[in-house]
């Protein structure tokens, strides 16, 4: 997606893992930053994956000298809060709302969400409790990234946000 043309003709929105302070320069930079915020506040479905969940949360606890992010989940979040690549981890964790096995979850130098707010659902905790699944209405935001393991049970549940929204505007 490059223009507000190209979000215009979408149901759903997954903002990837990677550096939220290049989505963010990018986002500006081509004149879909405000699109999307405009779009998440239509309560258009978005999922955002580790840089993807900094870009949703309301607040970004050591965000770089001018970063911004679209907002929209009620959170607070620290950027690489268990360190570098380097540290990097996988993790088994409880989601009620998936059901059982626990998924899986891969961290790359992961965000954490370190508030939540009224309204935000909490998907899942790591064993000491740190946040690292979220859901506010249509939005959903991981630290983790399930896209590199094979359970696509957050993904599933992504759609099912996005053909309901779907349903709605039809």
């Amino acid at each position: 997606m490059r223009t507000a043309r190209d979000l215009a003709a979408v149901d759903g929105l997954v903002i990837p893992g990677g550096e939220s302070t290049v989505i963010d320069k990018l986002s500006r930079s081509f004149g879909l930053a405000e699109p999307i915020r405009e779009a998440i506040g239509m309560r258009m479905p978005v999922y955002g994956t580790c840089a993807g969940l900094i870009m949703l949360a309301d607040r970004i606890l050591d965000a770089a000298a001018g970063q911004c992010s679209f907002g929209g989940i009620d959170v607070a979040v620290r950027r690489n809060a268990f360190g570098s690549q380097a540290d990097s981890f996988e993790s088994d964790i409880a989601v009620p709302e998936l059901g059982d096995p626990p998924v899986h979850a891969v961290f790359i130098r992961a965000p954490v969400v370190t508030e939540v707010g009224k309204g935000v659902t909490v998907l899942g905790s790591l064993d000491d409790g740190r946040v690292v699944a979220v859901r506010q209405g249509n939005l959903m935001g991981t630290s983790f990234h399930p896209e590199v393991t094979d359970d696509h049970r957050f993904h599933a549940r992504f759609l099912e946000l996005v053909r309901g929204w779907s349903a709605l505007r039809a």
